[in-house]
Formats: structure tokens, sequence, C-alpha cells
């Protein structure tokens, strides 16, 4: 499975998928928006909540650029057996591919 998804192709294939904003606290805090239905969960925490995820559906997880922060914890969840993968450009890709979001 590839790292990561373009933003066009997950917004038409979004049924099933589980969404996790691993954006840092101060970054979340800066931002007034989410993708719908994702839940946020502390990058630094990962140990914390990370059993918590499917490991039979496909993770999908995004911070601001989908950079260090986003490859970090997917090298972390595939370690731990999670079928995941990142939003290619985070949250800022998303929306400039025209992704929806709502009001955190």
């Amino acid at each position: 499975m590839e790292r990561s998804i373009k933003a066009q192709d997950l917004k038409s294939n979004l049924n099933g998928v589980t969404l996790i904003d691993v954006r840092r606290k101060a970054d979340l805090d800066a931002d007034t928006s989410k993708l719908p239905g994702a839940a946020w969960h502390d990058p630094e925490q990962i140990e914390a909540w990370a059993a918590q995820l499917p490991k039979d559906k496909e993770v999908v997880l995004y911070c601001v650029r989908g950079g260090s922060v986003s490859n970090s914890v997917l090298d972390n969840l595939r370690g731990k057996g999670i079928n995941a993968r990142f939003i290619e450009g985070g949250i800022v890709g998303w929306k400039e591919a025209g992704g929806e979001v709502v009001t955190k």
C-alpha cells in the first residue's frame, strides 16, 4: 500500500475510512477547521491511542502539510500492523483540492 493518498482520490472514496487528525496541538488550535468525521489524536501521545485504531479498516491521517508529523505517525502505526496512509499536502492540500471541512 502507498504511504500517501492524494486529496482528490480520497474525496471520492471516504466510505469506511477512519480519519485521524494528527496536527500538533498548537497547529490544531490555530485552525478552526477539520475534515468531517476526523478525530484528533495528539501525535506526541501515540502510544496512548494507537491500539484503539481498527486493524481491519483503512486509516487515513493528516497534519498541516503532510510532512514530518504525518510520516512519523504513519511509520509508528504501520509498525503496529495498522493499515494507514496520509493525505498528501495535509489539511492544506485537502482544502486546496476543494475537500470539505467543518468547524471543529
